[in-house]
């Protein structure tokens, strides 16, 4: 059976763009989505770190502006390409980069949302983008883009086998998000609140129970400086930049393309931990789950035996990193992090028993965030490949 080619504005009953006018800051109320807060990868959105409007601004919005459940996102200037599917009525906004597009009912909004998000859309988006320091796809390019459009129902079945691997991809992250907060409270309960194992009956001298001691960041991590070169690496070196690092999560896996990564890299192994340290990346820290390279606006960070547990939940805390954000030094472009301000933070080591402890806790924790981010990655996989098959009709659901 041969798919109906039709335009995006013939099956859309609006496509519009977010308000051209900077809006009112507030520190409560609707949040402020920038592309930034989108997985480019699984398109979930971040609303943990944004900026906020008043409600007004937002009731004030053409209701084509205000995103509802079914509604697509699409990045359209500077880091365009990338789709986003409304799944819920929380209320947000967005500024012009983005667009929202709103099926009409001759098409299934997921189905719209997996054919934004094929190779084919992005290479036409690559293709007709204008401008040079912000290329920019315009509404009037998107309204008049052709997608195939195949009855309503092999549209769903199309959705429902792609939505299938997102659904896990969004468990697992769940399961990891409930896992790494785990570990959070396993450690305020252990070094912040002193209920340890076996606090009962452990003396406290000066604030510090018997057999802890006031240590720093710097004596129980070493910083790794080892770099390596393009032709030190292979096809299957994982590289993970800054732009692969997600927000408030731990969990570091996204990687990208080792063969154009030019230039001196860091190196890095599994379990080390790596530090955004350039100020707008101070909030992205997390473990490597396997060796491979990194950017060089990045601190790798490698723990002493029995502290990774430790270090892990010392340099992610919004402490730390508020710490390393108030002791950056100015960059000839922009802020970065000082590494002797950050190895002199300190904290508390609590005796060889209980450190060995904690980092056993917090291992087993990091080898079951290790296994959902395997399964994360080998759904996603999966789907990407699946993707351009069903989209052009070469698999028949």
């Amino acid at each position: 059976m041969s798919w109906e080619k039709v335009k995006l504005n013939d099956i859309c009953s609006s496509i519009y763009d977010g308000d051209h006018n900077a809006p009112p800051k507030s520190d409560t109320g609707v949040p402020f989505v920038t592309i930034s807060n989108i997985d480019a990868a699984d398109g979930s959105i971040d609303f943990s770190n944004t900026a906020h409007v008043p409600n007004s601004y937002f009731e004030s919005l053409k209701p084509e502006r205000r995103p509802r459940p079914g509604d697509v996102l699409y990045s359209v200037v500077g880091s365009f390409g990338i789709p986003s599917l409304v799944k819920d009525q929380k209320p947000f906004v967005f500024q012009r980069h983005v667009a929202i597009l709103r099926p009409n009912d001759r098409i299934e909004p997921e189905y719209l949302y997996y054919s934004m998000k094929s190779r084919n859309f992005y290479h036409w988006a690559d293709s007709v983008a204008i401008g040079a320091a912000q290329r920019t796809v315009t509404l009037g390019q998107l309204r008049e883009k052709t997608i195939a459009l195949p009855p309503l129902p092999v549209q769903r079945r199309i959705a429902g086998v792609l939505s299938a691997y997102d659904k896990l991809i969004e468990n697992n992250r769940r399961q990891i998000k409930l896992l790494e907060e785990a570990a959070q409270r396993l450690y305020k309960e252990w070094f912040v609140d002193l209920r340890f194992p076996g606090h009962e009956t452990t003396p406290i001298h000066n604030g510090i129970p018997e057999g802890w001691k006031r240590t720093t960041v710097g004596k129980i991590c070493e910083l790794i400086r080892d770099s390596s070169r393009p032709d030190d690496r292979n096809e299957s070196t994982m590289y993970i930049g800054l732009e692969h690092m997600p927000k408030n999560s731990i969990c570091l896996n996204m990687y990208g393309d080792v063969s154009s990564v030019t230039g001196s890299k860091l190196n890095f192994r599994k379990n080390d931990i790596l530090f955004g340290k350039i100020r707008p990346y101070f909030h992205k820290v997390g473990f490597a789950q396997c060796n491979g390279v990194t950017s060089t606006d990045t601190l790798v960070m490698r723990a002493k035996p029995n502290c990774f547990g430790l270090l892990l939940e010392i340099v992610s805390s919004d402490a730390y990193v508020a710490y390393a954000t108030a002791t950056s030094k100015t960059g000839t472009k922009m802020p970065r992090a000082d590494w002797n301000a950050m190895s002199a933070y300190e904290l508390l080591e609590p005796s060889a028993r209980v450190l060995a402890q904690f980092d056993g806790f917090v291992k087993q924790i990091t080898d079951e965030i290790m296994n959902l981010s395997d399964q994360i990655v080998a759904a996603r996989e999966a789907r990407d490949r699946l993707l351009p098959k069903l989209m052009s009709g070469e698999i028949e659901v």
